[in-house]
C-alpha cells in the first residue's frame, strides 16, 4: 500500500499545476509534452483534446498516487508527512526518473535534511531558462519540506 500524500501536498500540487481542460503545449518547450488537467501528460494527450472536470480530478488522484509510490520506493529513511508531500510534488513536476537521480534524494537518504531542503531551489529551469512559476513552486515545496510535523 502506497503512502498517501497529505492535504498540504495535494493543495500545493493543485495550486501550482492549475487545471486546464483543453490540452496545451509545455511552457518550457512550447510543444511536447502536451499537458491537460492538473499537469497530466502521456498517451492520448495532444492538441485538441478536451477533458471534463471529473476526468481531470480522477487523473490527478492517479498521478499523485503514482508519484507517491515512486518517492516511497526511492526512500531508505523515514520522513515526515510534510517532507514526503514536498518530495512528491517535486517528483510530480520533474518526473520520477529525475527525482530518483537527484542530489536531493541522496541527501535525504543520507540523513542530511537541511542540505536536501536547499536542493529544491535548484530545480527552477525548463527549456534552458529559469521559470518564475518554478521558482515560486520550489520555494513553496522547500517551505513544506521544512515545516515540522505531519500537518
Amino acid at each position: 500500500m502506497t503512502r498517501e500524500v497529505n492535504q498540504a501536498g495535494v493543495d500545493l500540487i493543485r495550486r501550482f499545476e492549475g487545471c486546464r481542460l483543453d490540452a496545451y503545449p509545455d511552457p518550457g518547450t512550447g510543444g511536447d509534452p502536451w499537458t491537460i488537467g492538473y499537469g497530466a501528460t502521456g498517451p492520448g494527450i495532444a492538441p485538441g483534446v478536451v477533458w471534463t472536470q471529473e476526468e481531470a480530478e480522477a487523473r490527478l488522484v492517479e498521478d499523485i498516487a503514482q508519484f507517491a509510490g515512486a518517492v516511497e520506493r526511492a526512500l531508505t529513511v523515514p520522513v515526515s508527512a510534510n517532507e514526503f508531500a514536498a518530495m512528491v510534488s517535486l517528483a510530480f513536476n520533474i518526473g520520477a526518473g529525475a527525482f530518483k537521480k537527484s542530489t536531493l534524494l541522496r541527501l535525504v537518504n543520507d540523513g542530511h535534511f537541511e542540505a536536501a531542503a536547499e536542493q529544491f531551489l535548484r530545480w527552477t529551469r525548463a527549456g534552458g531558462r529559469e521559470m518564475p512559476g518554478l521558482v515560486r513552486r520550489r520555494v513553496a515545496e522547500r517551505q513544506l519540506f521544512l515545516t515540522p510535523g505531519d500537518e
